[in-house]
């Protein structure tokens, strides 16, 4: 492509750039980071009709090298994310990198002109997330967040099912992740950055610290710099789908408990925490256990309703109807109430609603999510995990670390102003400063 089409396209309309693009009918995606979930979008990239796998960037070289052969041995390496991003026959960009990245890369990815595919959580701390979406606003651009559950078929039968009130009126959702890897990961000491890793640009934004091999390459997600733990890792595709289910932008309040009780390395974030989220007319439990797996190992989410719950995770759903019967019926008998008090029935208890079982496929909501995305490139529609709601979801978890980092507080978030009531100490940890030069670069973005 020549520099002066090049120019052209980079000045297009949205509406001029998707009539442009309909004429190829083929989107030209860099990727930025190949770590766990990078290679499985690579792999899902690459397995859609109209994917060119054109650019393939990561700090570290051997993830680099591995993934350009992933992707045929036709993706251009980069090194440096922004030579990437300068390429103008570019048109999206997925991002896994650590999740203190995702949000600024994200921005400078839509003013580069880019659509993106961010995966989650969206940001590392709340007030990211709203600046990313004013961003990808004023630029224009498709954001797709990686909560791909949303693309689920069982996930969007369920949200009919709550939405027409098979279950009745919903009260309250529970969800939780459980596992055991005690004692944990290790603590080595600070040591060489390894050969071929450009450590100051995986650290980016965060702060300067001594290169230790527990903080870098994988292990990010238990230190505060980097990311939220388990509540934002795991913990957001829960909160996602509570929030998408009943329309709901944020908690209107969050209390959380829990600490590092077990697991002996160097991490910092908790292995054991409680998440309580009120909502308008129901509540919202989260709880998470990375050293003891108990009896409901793994992952899953249910609602509870007035006639029943339904219970869903990557592989189905499942409603369990609730019985109706005389409410006197379900008081305590012992030895009989005395003169006066209630009297059993003989009515047989009927089920309020429909049973069902329905099957799911973890591989195909990979797949819908990305398709997803690449029609509304092409259409220049909303995606169906939005940068907006990607951000509600993150702020969520947010609160709950938020919490838990001071002691268990009850925090009131008003969901419409993104402000906490009376409480300065908790606001002051909703942002934090990016590091120089990145901290320039923001300023830049956002004027």
């Amino acid at each position: 492509m020549s520099a002066s089409r090049r120019a052209f396209i980079a000045g297009l309309s949205a509406a001029s750039y998707s009539r442009i693009l309909g004429a190829n009918d083929r989107i030209q995606v860099g990727f930025i980071g190949y770590g766990l979930i990078g290679a499985q979008h690579v792999y899902d990239f690459g397995n859609q009709r109209d994917v060119d796998l054109a650019a393939m960037s990561d700090a570290y070289q051997p993830r680099l090298e591995e993934g350009v052969k992933a992707c045929g041995g036709k993706a251009t390496p980069y090194p440096d994310f922004r030579k990437l991003l300068d390429r103008k026959d570019l048109q999206a960009v997925v991002i896994s990198t650590p999740d203190h990245w995702h949000c600024l890369m994200a921005m400078m990815a839509c003013a580069a002109g880019k659509d993106v595919y961010v995966e989650k959580p969206l940001s590392v701390f709340a007030k990211e997330g709203r600046w990313l979406t004013q961003v990808a606003r004023k630029h224009q651009r498709v954001v797709q967040v990686g909560t791909q559950q949303r693309s689920g078929k069982h996930y969007r039968m369920g949200q009919e099912l709550i939405r027409t009130g098979h279950i009745g009126k919903v009260v309250a959702a529970k969800a939780g992740g459980y596992r055991n890897i005690v004692p944990g990961f290790g603590a080595p000491p600070d040591g060489s950055v390894p050969e071929g890793f450009d450590y100051d640009m995986w650290l980016g934004p965060a702060p300067k610290r001594p290169f230790n091999p527990k903080r870098g390459i994988y292990h990010f997600r238990w230190f505060w710099d980097y990311s939220g733990g388990q509540m934002t890792n795991l913990g957001a595709h829960e909160i996602d789908i509570v929030q998408w289910y009943m329309g709901h932008k944020g908690p209107s309040r969050v209390s959380s408990f829990g600490g590092r009780y077990a697991i002996q390395d160097s991490g910092e974030t908790p292995d054991t925490q409680e998440a309580i989220f009120e909502y308008p007319n129901m509540t919202m439990s989260y709880s998470l256990r990375e050293a003891s797996a108990g009896s409901r190992a793994g992952h899953t989410l249910e609602f509870f309703g007035t006639k029943g719950s339904l219970q869903i995770s990557r592989g189905g759903l499942t409603v369990t109807p609730d019985l109706k019967s005389d409410p006197n019926n379900a008081i305590p008998q012992f030895r009989g109430h005395s003169a006066g008090g209630p009297q059993r029935s003989e009515a047989r208890p009927e089920p309020w609603t429909t049973a069902m079982q329905v099957q799911g496929s973890s591989p195909e909501q990979f797949d819908l999510h990305v398709r997803n995305f690449l029609d509304c490139v092409k259409s220049r529609q909303k995606t169906v995990a939005d940068v907006e709601d990607g951000h509600r979801t993150a702020v969520a978890c947010h609160l709950a670390n938020v919490s838990l980092r001071l002691g268990g507080r009850t925090l009131r978030w008003d969901p419409e102003t993104e402000t906490l009531a009376g409480d300065r100490e908790a606001s002051a940890m909703l942002e934090r400063p990016y590091r120089k030069p990145w901290d320039a670069v923001l300023r830049s973005l956002l004027a």
